[in-house]
């Protein structure tokens, strides 16, 4: 087996755990305001609703609270690598409309001179989309449970080959 082939597992295992962090700390922020601060703001189911039904999304309640749990749940699925294509799929749909809704008015660069009168650009969520698009295509890796289920059938599958051709 190469090296690279070796270091595979390990790459998608930190690409993966990585962005599940990310995933986690914004629905939190979200849901329950942790992280809060003045460059992020105080979060919170209240001010996240505040923030949205000013950009003009309706039902706004509903689709902080279901884009954060939504979020939450994937963060979770692909850190452990189980149902992490569905998890990634559903993710990428959230991400699509939380740029639509607001960062795509903001150009495509993140705003770095932290100017208060602008948002940040998509960035910041096309990186995320591109990570999501290979978590989808590629899957969780070998690292997962996904990956172990997976070998598992695989296995299977070769024990089965193995017994016909004994009999």
């Amino acid at each position: 087996m190469s090296q690279s082939a070796a270091m595979a597992p390990a790459g998608s295992l930190v690409l993966r755990v990585t962005l599940a962090a990310i995933l986690a700390v914004h629905a939190l922020h979200q849901l329950f305001g942790f992280f809060g601060g003045p460059a992020l703001g105080p979060g919170g189911l209240t001010a996240s609703t505040t923030y949205y039904a000013a950009l003009g999304v309706g039902g706004a309640f509903y689709f902080v609270l279901a884009t954060g749990i939504l979020q939450l749940a994937a963060a979770v699925l692909i850190a452990a690598g189980w149902f992490a294509r569905p998890a990634a799929g559903v993710q990428i749909v959230v991400e699509v409309l939380r740029i639509a809704f607001d960062s795509a008015r903001w150009g495509f660069f993140l705003n770095w001179a932290l100017d208060p009168t602008r948002g940040h650009g998509i960035e910041f969520g096309t990186v995320v989309l591109a990570i999501l698009t290979w978590l989808v295509l590629a899957g969780a890796g070998d690292w997962s449970i996904d990956g172990a289920k997976a070998r598992s059938r695989a296995s299977l599958a070769l024990g089965r080959a193995r017994l016909r051709e004994r009999i």
